[in-house]
């Protein structure tokens, strides 16, 4: 009676723990990089079959948990409102020279090494996190990141449709430019390097973007029409994809917060809305 009574209490645990939201530290080499790249893994239950489970890759992992992102997948998957997923949180080596558009530094010379963290991620961590998770293919692949980090996820997610079905960026740096917008020669329509490269691009990519930004992130308005730069920015480029036929309004979803300031007690605040958008059961 006493071993079925442990027997029993064993496997309840085991049972519980199963169920757990796990989250764990890990490690890359990258060549493109020439560095070690740590890694913040979180992954709900793993399903029977894994077919259905999904990735999630999300630029600045340092900041994980400030974004609360392990609590609030725990609610959401407790809930039963989204699908199991992997999320793996990178860490930029150089997060001011690998964080911008490929093959494109700003005026500054700041993102010289985004063409080279595009292909980390694509060459390297998307293979490695198909092996960690035991999967020849993910049933999707989104990325995200906020600010500089949610820049360099659009302009990979761009060049990289075939790998990624999803983009999301919060309070993108949309800004980011090849002219010191102090000067007479910056011109908002062809100085704003990620915005003329995508109405520029003859790609026709198929992904569905998640777009944010807060109302009070900053007091900058370039163009003073009442409008701060950053939702400037942001719909400037919505209404550049929109411009394209291929891209259907349906595809776009944006989400802009009276409230919302420039940091991650504002991002977190959306995150499930995001992570329901991205994996609704």
């Amino acid at each position: 009676m006493k071993l079925s009574c442990i027997a029993l209490l064993s496997m309840l645990l085991m049972a519980s723990c199963a169920k757990k939201i796990k989250q764990q530290e890990d490690e890359i080499y990258s060549r493109h990089l020439q560095a070690h790249v740590k890694l913040t893994i979180i992954s709900t239950p793993m399903p029977k079959d894994k077919s259905g489970l999904n990735l999630l890759l999300l630029n600045d992992g340092q900041d994980i948990s400030s974004m609360r992102v392990k609590e609030i997948i725990d609610s959401l998957y407790h809930k039963k409102a989204i699908e199991p997923f992997v999320v793996v949180g990178i860490t930029p080596p150089q997060r001011m020279a690998d964080y911008g558009v490929s093959g494109i530094a700003d005026y500054q010379g700041n993102g010289a090494k985004a063409d080279k963290y595009a292909d980390f991620i694509i060459n390297e961590l998307y293979p490695f996190a198909k092996k960690k998770a035991g999967v020849r293919k993910f049933n999707s692949v989104v990325i995200a990141g906020c600010s500089l980090g949610g820049l360099s996820a659009f302009d990979i997610a761009w060049d990289n449709a075939d790998k990624i079905d999803k983009v999301a960026v919060f309070s993108g740096s949309f800004w980011w430019r090849d002219k010191d917008a102090n000067t007479a020669a910056y011109n908002d329509s062809t100085d704003r390097i990620l915005l003329q490269k995508v109405k520029s691009s003859r790609k026709k990519p198929n992904l569905r973007y998640w777009l944010y930004a807060g109302a009070k992130e900053e007091t900058a308005d370039r163009d003073k029409d009442g409008i701060i730069d950053v939702i400037d920015d942001t719909k400037d480029l919505i209404q550049i994809l929109e411009n394209k036929k291929n891209i259907p309004a349906s595809n776009i979803t944006y989400t802009e917060d009276a409230n919302g300031q420039h940091d991650y007690t504002s991002w977190s605040h959306h995150f499930a809305d995001f992570l329901v958008w991205a994996f609704r059961k």
